[in-house]
């Protein structure tokens, strides 16, 4: 079954570091691109990175410099490395990935940082 798994999130004090992961199903390779979402309590989606299949990479202003997106192929997987983490960066984590111009979505994986 085509699907997108997050893991990686947890608990974790400020100024501490994560590495969240996103397994891809090897029907939604290639992507055209995958993103990282953050989804704070009661707020929007935000981007915060995102990859394309050709390798480059950009950030949201507020997470660059702290955070790295990357892939390993041979996993068919995208990470997202988190550090230096804020409390307000508590939320859950999304990985979508576009695929033939379609959105798909994980479950999303819970961060949650404590001061």
């Amino acid at each position: 079954q085509a699907q997108v798994v997050e893991s990686g999130g947890g608990l974790v004090h400020t100024g501490g570091s994560l590495r969240l992961s996103c397994e891809i199903s090897a029907d939604y390779i290639p992507f055209i691109v995958v993103n990282w979402y953050h989804q704070a309590p009661g707020k929007q989606r935000e981007r915060v990175a995102r990859i394309f299949d050709g390798g480059s990479t950009d950030y949201a202003d507020s997470v660059n410099g702290r955070f790295t997106i990357s892939r390993d192929n041979t996993k068919n997987t995208v990470y997202l490395q988190m550090t230096s983490l804020k409390t307000e960066e508590t939320g859950v984590y999304y990985c979508n990935v576009v695929h033939k111009w379609r959105n798909y979505w994980g479950q999303g994986t819970q961060v949650t940082v404590s001061s």
